[in-house]
C-alpha cells in the first residue's frame, strides 16, 4: 500500500469517528474537505469559505497528504478544536446549520478563527452583542415599491425595545417603538434581493408587521441579528423565570418552515383565484398570506392546530372555483372552515402538505391555546 492509500484510509477512519463526523462549523454530515491548518473536517460549503479566509484546505478523498499533515489530523479533530474556538460562546449566540446563507456561516467562521471571539479571553470594549445597547444606520425598505431608506436603529435590551427613526434628527422621537416580546428576526438574503438582508417581524394591532432591512456590511448586519437574539434571550428568562436554556433557546429566533406563492380562492371556493405569498411561521403555528412576498402587514392567518382538534391538510382538485392558473390543490380544513389553495407545481404542492403535516403532528401549548383563540375572536 502506497503512502498515499494510507493516508487517505486513515483520513476516512478519522472522519467516521463521532466528533468528526459531520462539519466543524455547520454541523453537515459527512464532510469530506478538512483545513490542515486548524485540523478541523468540513463539508464543501465550509471548506470553500475556509478557502477564502487563506486557510489550507484539502479534499479528504482526492487530494495528497503528507504523512505530516495526517499526523496533525490525527492529533487534532473537530471536538478539540471546539474546545478552544468555541469555549465561550454566548448561550443566545447563533450557531450557524449547513442550510443557513452563506452571510451567517462566513461571520460564524470568521469571528471563530479570524477574530477569535469566543476563546474566552477579556474583549475591550465588549462586543457589540453582549452590552445590552447597540444602535447603528441600517437601510430599511420604504413604502413606495422597492426603495431602501438608510434609518438610525436602537437596541434597548433593558427596556426590551428595539426603536428606528425616519430621520437621523432624533428630536421628533422614533418612528417606531417595538416591543422584543413578539419580535422575530430572520435572514431573507433571496427575498430582500440582498446577500446581507434580514426580516425583523412584531406584532402590532393583532397583526404581523414585518420590516425588511440591510447592511454593507456582513459583519454589522450578524452583530445586530445577534444582539437582538441577546435581547429576546434576556426577555424570555424574564417572563419564563423557571425555563431552561434547553427550552428557551430555540423560541430566541426563528427561521419559517415554507415560504411561497400559491394561489387561494374565497369561503364559497367559487370566487377567483388570486396569487398570494404564504409564510409558515412553525412556532406560532400560523399560515400567514401576504399580497406581495414583501408587504409589511398579513392580508390574513391561518391557524394550524392538531388533527385530534379537527385540523388536517391533504391534495385536492377544486371543482367549482375560476380563473385557477395552477393545478396542484392543497386543501387545509379547520374547526370553522375549508381553504383551498393551488400551486404552480406538484414538487411545491408536496412542500408544502409536509410542512404544514409536520406543525399538524406537533402537540399543542398553553400559548398555541391563546393564539389560537385570539384569531378566533378576530374573524
Amino acid at each position: 500500500m502506497t503512502n498515499h492509500e494510507r493516508n487517505k484510509k486513515i483520513l476516512l477512519e478519522l472522519v467516521k469517528q463521532p466528533h468528526n463526523n459531520r462539519c466543524a462549523d455547520c454541523g453537515a454530515a459527512d464532510p469530506e474537505w478538512a483545513s490542515y491548518k486548524l485540523g478541523v473536517f468540513l463539508c464543501l460549503n465550509c471548506s470553500g469559505i475556509h478557502r477564502s479566509l487563506s486557510s489550507r484546505v484539502k479534499s479528504i478523498k482526492l487530494d495528497f497528504w503528507e504523512d505530516e499533515l495526517v499526523e496533525f489530523m490525527k492529533a487534532s479533530g473537530n471536538a478539540s478544536n471546539r474546545a478552544v474556538f468555541e469555549k465561550a460562546v454566548p448561550v443566545f449566540y447563533y450557531r450557524p446549520r449547513e442550510n443557513d446563507c452563506s452571510t451567517l456561516r462566513e461571520q460564524w467562521i470568521r469571528a471563530k478563527y479570524e477574530r477569535m471571539e469566543f476563546t474566552g479571553e477579556t474583549k475591550y470594549p465588549p462586543l457589540p452583542y453582549n452590552t445590552g445597547f447597540y444602535e447603528g444606520m441600517l437601510w430599511k425598505k420604504g413604502k413606495e415599491k422597492m426603495q431602501f431608506l438608510k434609518r438610525k436603529f436602537v437596541l434597548v435590551e433593558r427596556e426590551f425595545t428595539l426603536s428606528y427613526y425616519n430621520k437621523e434628527n432624533e428630536s421628533k422621537g422614533p418612528k417606531a417603538v417595538i416591543s422584543i416580546k413578539d419580535l422575530n428576526a430572520t435572514f431573507q438574503p433571496e427575498k430582500i434581493d440582498h446577500p446581507h438582508g434580514l426580516q425583523i417581524t412584531y406584532q402590532e394591532d393583532d397583526h404581523t408587521r414585518s420590516l425588511y432591512v440591510y447592511h454593507e456590511s456582513a459583519q454589522e448586519i450578524v452583530t445586530w441579528y445577534n444582539a437582538i437574539r441577546a435581547a429576546r434571550y434576556a426577555y424570555l428568562k424574564t417572563a419564563y423565570p423557571t425555563g431552561t436554556d434547553e427550552e428557551l433557546i430555540p423560541k430566541i429566533t426563528t427561521n419559517y418552515l415554507k415560504e411561497g406563492y400559491m394561489e387561494k380562492t374565497g369561503p364559497l371556493h367559487k370566487e377567483a383565484f388570486k396569487r398570494r405569498w404564504f409564510v409558515l411561521d412553525s412556532g406560532n403555528r400560523k399560515l400567514l398570506y401576504f399580497k406581495h412576498h414583501l408587504d409589511a402587514e398579513e392580508l390574513g392567518v391561518i391557524f394550524i392546530g392538531t388533527e385530534e382538534k379537527g385540523y388536517s391538510v391533504k391534495e385536492c382538485e377544486p371543482k367549482n372555483a375560476r380563473r385557477n392558473k395552477w393545478k396542484y390543490g392543497i386543501t387545509v380544513e379547520t374547526p370553522w372552515r375549508q381553504f383551498v389553495f393551488m400551486c404552480e407545481q406538484e414538487k411545491e404542492q408536496k412542500e408544502w402538505i409536509q410542512a404544514i403535516a409536520q406543525v399538524l403532528q406537533r402537540p399543542m401549548t398553553p400559548q398555541d391555546y391563546t393564539i389560537e383563540a385570539n384569531i378566533k375572536c378576530k374573524r
